[in-house]
């Protein structure tokens, strides 16, 4: 039986997912051999423990950057607001890595934040594990912010971006609506 990984790669399309940009300090094989701040933009972003704080993330290990983030001591992760879509784009793909031109806010572990991000996670890195042609970043949060005033997040749907529906949740399914008052 053949496999059908375009059919596959649609079909995960169908979860939507928040879109963030994970930071690290180091240098990208056939970029500038000097050493900077790199960004690459993922939809695999999850929690996994609020006791220790982890999170983790995955990276493809062919990607250029990859040296980069698996030998750096720690990453920063950007949450997106949906004014983020051509950062997004440009960090998303093969070609410039470095944040020159992006509007970016210091952390005390050093990579920075993208400015206006909904949230900041500051972590250091826990372990990797190899996982087909990927490989698995686990997070220890040290230090995060929330910005719920930066706006609504970036959403990547069916391999485009997209936003979130507001309004009357589902009916029979208990929700809030923004418009809903505490």
């Amino acid at each position: 039986m053949d496999f059908d990984t375009r059919a596959f790669r649609h079909a995960l399309g169908s979860f939507p997912t928040g879109v963030a940009v994970m930071t690290t300090t180091g240098a990208v094989p056939g970029e500038a051999e000097d050493v900077s701040h790199i960004g690459i933009t993922v939809n695999s972003f999850t929690s996994v423990s609020l006791d220790p704080p982890l999170v983790l993330w995955c990276i493809d290990r062919r990607s250029r950057r990859y040296p980069a983030f698996a030998e750096a001591p720690g990453f920063t992760v950007s949450i997106l607001a949906a004014g983020h879509k051509a950062v997004s784009s440009r960090l998303a793909g093969p070609g410039e890595h470095r944040l020159e031109g992006i509007a970016l806010t210091p952390t005390a572990l050093g990579p920075p934040a993208l400015a206006d991000s909904l949230a900041v996670f500051e972590c250091a890195r826990e372990q990797i594990w190899d996982a087909g042609d990927h490989a698995i970043l686990l997070g220890r949060v040290l230090r995060f912010a929330s910005h719920a005033q930066a706006g609504a997040p970036l959403v990547y749907f069916k391999g485009r971006y997209g936003a979130l529906a507001q309004g009357t949740p589902p009916e029979g399914v208990a929700g809030r609506r923004v418009t809903d008052k505490d």
